[in-house]
């Protein structure tokens, strides 16, 4: 429930029940998007935060070894969910997804199937409290549910968008440490596959200079990849970012010599990066599809990804996250830089000496 109404959400809840119009074992979460204060994240995480406390508020936890998995405001939920789920499976991990909206987006038209199908359960939702930890994988989605799901007695962790090989890294050794679950030799060797993929890689990517908008887990998670490519992410900017992830993404790229030089800028928008396009080219942009109006102003070739993506089709249904997402984020990187190679190679005997066959 959006806007205005949800700011009144919880009295009817409560008028509804008074009335007795709503039985008082339905379950009917106070749960909304923020009514002119915060954005989409800010919104994700109060409704994350009401739908389980709706079920958790009262009851006793029996504490258990299933871990919980939130996945956050994301553009690539369907892929991204599913590419999570079966690692956990490889893994042999117990786990809730909290909520599990990769069949929802993702369900055929065919009658065999219900509309929006799949779905987390009332009961795992409910059961959810007994669980050991909780995870995030968006950090600045989840930090008012996660601080709930801490008053609870459960372990806590989060992430930033994790792409590419340390990010994932990070994120499967802490579900080993919380599960006490193996990293399997299936996804030890899906790691070496993206290792050597960045290796034969180098050559086109290293040096190359970028510049990122988008949501603040994104941004940290894309900016930690580029420089784990040896690329220089120069402008990062996040609308909705606020000061606490001005000093991580500062940090973050003090932490690599292919951070120096570069600047994060929080709580600006594109009309900002438009500037820094401008007075400090790069060669890359990487954002959603409004990014078109900076490439079509200032020349920018830009590389779509981030949410939201209008005017490409099925880029959700792919992963950004693992190695197998973080290889599907490197081929899309590589594949427009070959494009703007091609496009500036083309014309015979002039500069088609380095329109290759071969890359």
């Amino acid at each position: 429930m959006a806007e205005v109404i949800g700011d009144d959400l919880n009295g009817f809840i409560t008028t509804a029940r008074n009335k007795g119009s709503v039985p008082a074992d339905y379950p009917v979460p106070y749960a909304h998007t923020p009514a002119f204060v915060g954005s989409h994240i800010t919104g994700y995480d109060n409704a994350l935060k009401g739908i389980l406390s709706n079920f958790w508020e009262g009851k006793t936890r029996e504490a258990n070894e299933k871990i919980n998995l939130i996945g956050g405001f994301d553009g690539y939920t369907v892929g991204n969910t599913r590419e999570v789920k079966r690692m956990l499976d490889v893994m042999g991990v117990d786990y809730t997804i909290l909520a599990d909206n990769s069949e929802v987006f993702d369900t055929p038209a065919d009658g065999e199937f219900r509309m929006y199908d799949g779905g987390t359960t009332l009961e795992d939702t409910a059961a959810a409290l007994n669980a050991k930890a909780t995870i995030s994988m968006q950090q600045y989605c989840t930090e008012k549910t996660l601080a709930y799901a801490a008053t609870h007695g459960q372990e806590v962790v989060s992430f930033n968008h994790p792409v590419g090989v340390a990010g994932t890294d990070k994120f499967l050794m802490e579900v080993a440490r919380i599960t006490g679950k193996a990293i399997s030799a299936a996804l030890t060797k899906e790691r070496g596959r993206l290792v050597d993929a960045i290796a034969d890689s180098s050559a086109h990517i290293h040096g190359k200079k970028f510049a990122i908008y988008g949501d603040p887990d994104l941004c940290l998670g894309l900016s930690a990849f580029l420089m784990e490519l040896g690329a220089e992410p120069v402008h990062v900017l996040s609308t909705n970012g606020g000061n606490d992830w001005l000093e991580k993404m500062t940090a973050l790229l003090a932490s690599s010599p292919f951070g120096a030089g570069c600047h994060a800028y929080a709580g600006k928008d594109l009309w900002h990066m438009r500037s820094l396009l401008f007075t400090e080219p790069v060669d890359f942009l990487i954002g959603n599809t409004y990014g078109k109006y900076l490439e079509r102003d200032t020349g920018t070739p830009l590389i779509r990804i981030g949410f939201p993506i209008f005017d490409r089709h099925h880029h959700h249904r792919y992963p950004v996250w693992g190695y197998q997402g973080g290889m599907k984020v490197l081929v899309t990187i590589l594949d427009k830089i070959f494009d703007e190679m091609d496009k500036n190679t083309n014309i015979p005997a002039k500069s088609d000496y380095s329109f290759d066959i071969i890359r």
